[in-house]
């Protein structure tokens, strides 16, 4: 008896939520009509005006609106002051910030994409938000200039000469990486090994934002010779708001560690890195102590 109203219960939850998500993809369908979708450039044209501007950058995803619609994600509390933080970077004119989104508004964008029935659900109940918080006459940039392998379907060109481009933005310059104590940015690869110095600080691995402030006037202490490089979730598309204005670059590069290392491993599915937190693949669990003396020895604060 008790498998029996089990299994009911099981099939009425299913057949309520395909009918709640058949109610948000029609209306979306509706919405898609009357409203245009934003103007966003391809990672390789957002990683030249990068180069040739010498912008700040500022990415957001589904987390990030997620937060500026009120709800949390797993790694960060949706509070009145971050939504509000969020929304004033993603509403930015500032020209020395380019404001980035996924490229996934029009549905010819998601062609080449694994992941396209995910988007297309999250536009379905969130669109909305997303054009609220948009300029109707804005180019923005491209959020996946850091996510630009795992997800496409085509794997097999342009990969390596993308990485090629990417790497230019640091060639040369003494780079800071504000990351998250276990995501160890080019630790074990060379991804940053054309940069003429790195240091790191090091910001906890999840609700970054309470350490804001102090992550904020730690960067302040070095030079703004120094470029900037944030992967700290949505504090770290936050922060390149507050650095421009102070005369830093500042580039929220968020996943382009893990996208180096499933590239030179050849993986086809998401897929833990040894001693690197990967939310996407096991959330950290089990990530080990860091030994790399070359990357101990880049560290040179630690706010948690």
């Amino acid at each position: 008896m008790k498998k029996f109203l089990l299994f009911f219960w099981n099939a009425f939850i299913t057949v309520r939520n395909h009918i709640k998500d058949l109610f948000f993809y029609i209306k979306d369908f509706f919405y898609t009509r009357t409203h245009k979708a934003p103007d966003i450039m391809s990672c390789e044209e957002t990683v030249k005006y990068i180069l040739s501007s010498g912008c700040s950058v500022s990415r957001f995803g589904d987390a990030e609106l997620k937060l500026v619609s009120g709800r949390n994600v797993i790694y960060q509390v949706a509070t009145p002051e971050i939504r509000q933080r969020l929304s004033d970077v993603l509403g930015s004119d500032d020209e020395r910030l380019l404001v980035c989104l996924p490229s996934v508004f029009d549905r010819n964008q998601l062609s080449n994409r694994t992941d396209s029935a995910f988007w297309k659900k999250h536009l379905a109940y969130t669109r909305k938000y997303w054009y609220q918080n948009l300029k109707k006459d804005k180019k923005y940039g491209n959020a996946f200039i850091s996510r630009n392998y795992m997800a496409l379907k085509d794997k097999s060109s342009g990969i390596a000469e993308y990485f090629d481009l990417i790497k230019k933005i640091w060639e040369g310059k003494d780079i800071i990486i504000v990351e998250g104590e276990k995501s160890r940015l080019g630790m074990g690869n060379d991804l940053f090994g054309n940069a003429k110095s790195v240091s790191r600080i090091l910001g906890p691995s999840t609700q970054s934002y309470s350490k804001y402030n102090e992550i904020l006037s730690e960067i302040r202490k070095h030079g703004k010779d120094n470029l900037i490089l944030l992967a700290m979730g949505p504090t770290a598309s936050i922060l390149p708001y507050d650095l421009c204005r102070l005369g830093y670059q500042a580039i929220d590069i968020g996943n382009i560690d893990t996208e180096y290392e499933w590239y030179l491993m050849g993986a086809t599915k998401k897929t833990p890195v040894k001693n690197k937190m990967v939310y996407e693949a096991g959330a950290g669990v089990g990530v080990g102590e860091a030994d790399d003396p070359e990357y101990l020895s880049q560290i040179i604060a630690k706010i948690y």
